[in-house]
């Protein structure tokens, strides 16, 4: 059978419009304890869905954000008729339904809906994603609601009810439930991949043999990455379980023994057997991964065959011409943040590094060295210069708001493997010292879909340049227009729309301003 091999990108610099969310809910009855206030949920649903098949959720970890914004992503969902939704920063980390975590998402659902005008949302099958801390979250949801549950996407991090959480926080009791019959994806980097975190989801699978588990490496990249190999997978993977599962009763339960079997992954070495039907399969059951087809089982084998036998590789930062030392934090680098003269911009270069990510490397691979977001408030600019950017996020999350995460990636060559590098960067959430400073943003009128654009004014009594960003509604900003996006046909009018202008000072000279919001309604013309 002849099949197209994912594409060997690395990160995929999505289009300003890929990042609307079209709604947005405050999440009734639940603060969250990083805000002391209620998360937000938002929503996006393909511009020409008129029926919601099923919805894709992930809340605030760290890559999930990316994944659920990246354009090849959304394309596959727009395909399947799938929305999104990303919350802020969460309803709970591990999802104890004990605890009332099931509750709270169903209020969520239906809020969601109303808004939208898309009342399926409320009961449409769900996929929840799961990053690291947040990886036993699509389990415990799964185990919840199976009825519900299409498929489960766990990332670098936990299989079903082990002990090693992510999150360092024991997973509910869990009682008779099981996830059988949920397809689930359970993702790994190559560096993380360790017996004793794969290990439980082996004796899971062997204790309830009725579970599709499909034990995936992410060979050539590590924990804080959303390659774009891997975001295609995952919207492959769901594509898969929207196919096999949905129907007009309900979702269809999975046995893996209609399934296929690989050979478990291994660091550099091939697989000891070939794919094959489950009944087929002559290796070691009680390791293999399953797939639900021969295109799944082809596919997931030439991921791996696509950084075997290379030459590993090494990277390291330069910030202002100086080379900075690993630390020992959790993302290995830590940016001081040194802003340039208009505040905001600030410098960063990657090279490649020999095993210390310190001195430069002789040999690497020939293609480019690049540095993308993985999250936060921040823009990229060239590979080299990036400026901070307030979003929808907003200020008042004193984990996130004022965190960046960036990575270095290489995708490799023929001889060498892709590599990665993540770094964090924490500067002041304001700048609190020197003149004070205040914004003038002009109210903006309601506005019927007939109109593309508007022009957006606002000015700081410091005369330095006032950014925008949009908090919620179907919109963004470039420089100082908002455009509007396409609306689904379902679409409840009005639409509330909200732009925050921010000025943010210059540090020791000028204090930063207080973000000024304006709301307006967009009504159907």
């Amino acid at each position: 059978m002849k099949y197209k091999p994912l594409l060997l990108l690395l990160f995929f610099s999505s289009p300003l419009y890929a990042q609307v969310w079209q709604w947005s809910v405050r999440v009734e009855g639940f603060k969250h304890p990083e805000i002391n206030d209620n998360p937000t949920a938002f929503l996006w649903i393909p511009e020409n869905c008129k029926k919601v098949k099923g919805v894709v959720w992930g809340m605030h970890n760290m890559i999930e954000e990316g994944i659920l914004e990246n354009t090849k992503f959304r394309q596959t969902m727009n395909d399947i008729g799938f929305a999104t939704i990303w919350v802020t920063p969460g309803l709970d980390m591990v999802f104890d339904f004990n605890k009332g975590a099931g509750e709270r998402f169903e209020s969520m659902m239906r809020q969601l809906a109303e808004v939208s005008g898309y009342q399926e949302i409320a009961t449409a099958p769900v996929v929840p994603i799961g990053h690291s801390a947040h990886a036993s979250f699509p389990w415990n949801f799964g185990a919840w609601n199976p009825t519900r549950t299409l498929a489960i996407v766990s990332i670098k991090g936990d299989s079903p009810l082990t002990h090693l959480t992510g999150s360092g926080k024991p997973n509910p009791d869990w009682g008779t439930r099981t996830v059988e019959g949920i397809p689930g994806l359970f993702i790994m980097s190559e560096v993380e991949w360790w017996e004793d975190r794969i290990q439980p989801g082996f004796n899971y699978v062997k204790k309830h043999p009725q579970t599709p588990i499909t034990f995936f490496a992410d060979a050539g990249h590590g924990h804080f990455d959303y390659n774009q190999r891997m975001v295609d997978y995952i919207a492959f993977f769901i594509k898969k379980a929207a196919n096999y599962r949905l129907s007009n009763n309900g979702l269809r339960f999975i046995d893996p023994q209609q399934g296929w079997l690989i050979d478990r992954w291994r660091p550099n070495a091939p697989p000891t057997v070939s794919p094959a039907p489950y009944s087929q399969f002559t290796g070691d059951k009680s390791v293999a991964s399953w797939c639900f087809d021969r295109e799944m089982a082809q596919i997931t084998e030439a991921y791996y065959a696509h950084p075997r036998g290379k030459k590993n590789q090494y990277l390291g930062f330069i910030q202002n011409g100086d080379t900075l030392k690993p630390s020992k934090s959790h993302g290995q680098y830590s940016l001081t943040f040194k802003p340039a003269s208009d505040g905001i911009t600030f410098y960063l270069k990657p090279f490649f590094s020999d095993t210390s990510k310190i001195k430069p490397a002789l040999q690497h691979a020939a293609s480019s060295l690049v540095i993308d977001r993985i999250c936060g408030p921040v823009q990229k600019i060239n590979d080299t210069t990036f400026q901070l950017r307030f979003y929808r996020m907003g200020f008042l999350n004193l984990k996130r708001s004022n965190a960046i995460w960036l990575l270095a990636h290489n995708e490799g060559d023929e001889r060498f493997k892709s590599a990665i590098q993540q770094i964090e960067l924490k500067f002041p959430i304001k700048n609190t010292e020197g003149i004070s400073q205040h914004i003038d943003f002009e109210q903006i009128p309601n506005q019927t879909t007939k109109v593309k654009s508007i022009d957006l004014r606002a000015k700081s009594s410091s005369n330095l340049p006032v950014h925008f960003y949009v908090k919620e509604g179907p919109a963004y900003v470039s420089g100082h227009q908002l455009f509007f996006t396409k609306l689904p046909p379902k679409t409840s009018y009005p639409l509330k729309i909200t732009v925050v202008a921010w000025q943010y000072g210059i540090a020791g000279k000028i204090q930063s301003a207080q973000p000024v919001e304006k709301t307006f309604w967009l009504e159907k013309r």
